[in-house]
């Protein structure tokens, strides 16, 4: 599984411009975590460093999946390494203005407010979010042409990465349906501040869980937002764990097995992306959720456990029928399959 090694010499090959926003990132990460304690400032209650954590975290693995990734393919490589360093620097740029806006005090999102700071940085910031749409909607495109490893791993990226896709077009979603008209808020210094949108379906933002901020009241489609987001980042985890136990049970060392209880996986997840997309649009809260979203989050689960166990049981069979085959007297030596 060469194509899943993490040795020194395979993280030098990943895409330089996507980990050098991957450093930044991290650069982040622990800025804002140590912000969040020796800066007591709040917007809506929750810390103005939560928003660039979260997104700090979101940029650093995805980002190091796609610096994996992208060298990996055979196709078009210069334009999938252009792809990437435009995803770098947009990214950059995008959390960066977040980052400055959280300094300021104020709104990086929705922010309608008329200084010239915000204004010009609400432009820049929304041509970067259809900069990193555009840059992996083209990845995921492109990844419908080429392999990448087994046939596993390449149903992992294809379906990961476009589920991505669509978590970020939830983002868009966000403001154009979520939104309830303009509102007025305060800043962290109790300045006015005018909001057109919000992540929040039937509530204003705002009481917010623990480290996630998402809504604890009302339906939230940042919940899908992040879950199909970093769909990929699961599929592959997926993958790594059946390979590495390829090695001590016998029938997961067929490539159909591995590939089948792969799709197993990414037809449960999916079907939970569905089902937070769907309760976020009633207006419910992931924490409340009513009789019709358990049904459904019971009937994926089933679903999901059924599929696996019926593969599991045809894997085991065939490998029987394989090892009885092999030590059958009526068999010759070099007609035997091998097990």
């Amino acid at each position: 599984m060469s194509e899943l090694s993490f040795s020194y010499a395979e993280v030098r090959s990943w895409h330089r411009p996507l980990m050098i926003m991957v450093a930044a990132m991290s650069a982040l990460v622990v800025f804002s975590a140590i912000a969040q304690f020796v800066d007591d400032r709040e917007l809506l209650q929750a810390s103005i460093w939560a928003k660039p954590l979260k997104f700090g975290v979101s940029f650093v693995t995805y980002g190091a999946t796609l610096a994996w990734l992208l060298p990996k393919l055979r196709k078009a490589r210069r334009t999938m390494w252009f792809l990437g360093t435009a995803f770098a620097v947009t990214g950059i740029i995008d959390v960066g203005f977040i980052v400055i806006q959280a300094a300021r005090g104020t709104y990086s999102h929705f922010n309608i407010n008329t200084d010239t700071f915000n204004q010009i940085g609400q432009i820049i910031f929304s041509a970067g979010v259809v900069g990193l749409f555009g840059a992996s909607l083209l990845i995921a495109v492109m990844l419908l042409f080429q392999r990448v490893g087994d046939t596993a791993l390449t149903w992992a990226l294809r379906v990961g990465v476009g589920l991505s896709v669509i978590g970020m077009a939830l983002a868009s979603f966000i403001r154009g349906w979520a939104s309830t008209g303009p509102r007025t808020v305060q800043d962290a210094y109790g300045n006015p501040v005018s909001l057109l949108g919000q992540h929040g379906v039937g509530v204003p933002d705002g009481e917010g869980m623990p480290i996630t901020n998402w809504s604890a009241v009302g339906g939230d489609l940042r919940v899908p937002h992040f879950i199909g987001l970093h769909s990929i980042q699961v599929f592959v985890l997926a993958v790594v764990v059946l390979t590495a136990l390829a090695a001590r049970v016998g029938w997961l060392r067929a490539e159909r097995v591995r590939a089948q209880l792969t799709g197993v996986v990414i037809l449960g997840y999916t079907g939970l992306f569905v089902i937070t997309v769907w309760q976020a649009m009633r207006g419910q809260s992931l924490i409340q959720p009513d009789t019709a979203t358990w049904t459904a989050f019971a009937a994926t689960v089933a679903a999901t456990a059924l599929l696996a166990t019926l593969t599991i049981i045809a894997a085991r069979r065939s490998q029987q029928t394989s090892a009885a085959a092999w030590h059958s007297p009526n068999v010759l030596p070099h007609a035997r399959p091998r097990v």
